[in-house]
């Protein structure tokens, strides 16, 4: 159904089509579309959420975030102090393992580094001397308090391409995808 002056009418699965259209000029369009003449019937609708969602995080990731930079950390680093900050208490490695969702070794390398520069302190368990519990020095929690506004505000800017109401929707459907994925991917590590 088209409007009287010749463009999609509201709620009309075209005019979605036609903003799709318009906002594929990325390189997980050009993928699709070789895919696409390779394999003519397969359906790439997947490959065009799931290949976006890597593409960005892999460009974030690579991105150096300004306001860490100047601050001496990395991104790893200031989630592990963050995880500490927001927390509010002490936590072991397994835990901020978890929090920062990395390996337990990475954890271990940037407990040392962190130590090392006087943001973190680390103290053995009263009752078992295998459990290690770290809290953050009043550096860290200072660094945590001073960057983390800046930060956001880095953040801000990254995600100004977005109208406000596109970034509510993205983080909705991205919510909505993590919390099934992390029910899905718990539901097999219990099982397996």
């Amino acid at each position: 159904m088209t409007a009287t002056n010749g463009t999609p009418a509201a709620g009309d699965a075209s005019g979605t089509s036609a903003r799709h259209e318009a906002s594929t000029a990325d390189t997980v369009a050009a993928v699709v579309r070789q895919w696409r003449a390779v394999h003519p019937g397969l359906d790439t609708g997947p490959m065009e959420v799931i290949g976006r969602i890597n593409r960005c995080a892999a460009l974030l990731q690579q991105a150096e975030d300004a306001p860490l930079r100047r601050a001496g950390l990395s991104r790893p680093e200031f989630d592990l102090l963050g995880a500490l900050r927001r927390t509010g208490h002490e936590l072991t490695p397994g835990e901020l393992a978890r929090e920062t969702f990395s390996s337990g070794a990475a954890v271990t390398k940037r407990i040392k580094q962190l130590t090392g520069r006087g943001l973190v302190e680390r103290r053995g368990d009263t009752r078992d001397r295998r459990v290690a519990h770290v809290r953050l020095t009043d550096a860290g929690r200072e660094l945590v308090d001073g960057v983390l506004p800046e930060q956001l505000a880095y953040e801000t800017a990254v995600l100004s391409v977005l109208a406000p109401s596109g970034r509510a929707d993205l983080a909705g459907l991205l919510a909505e995808l993590l919390g099934r994925l992390e029910g899905t991917m718990g539901a097999l590590r219990a099982g397996g």
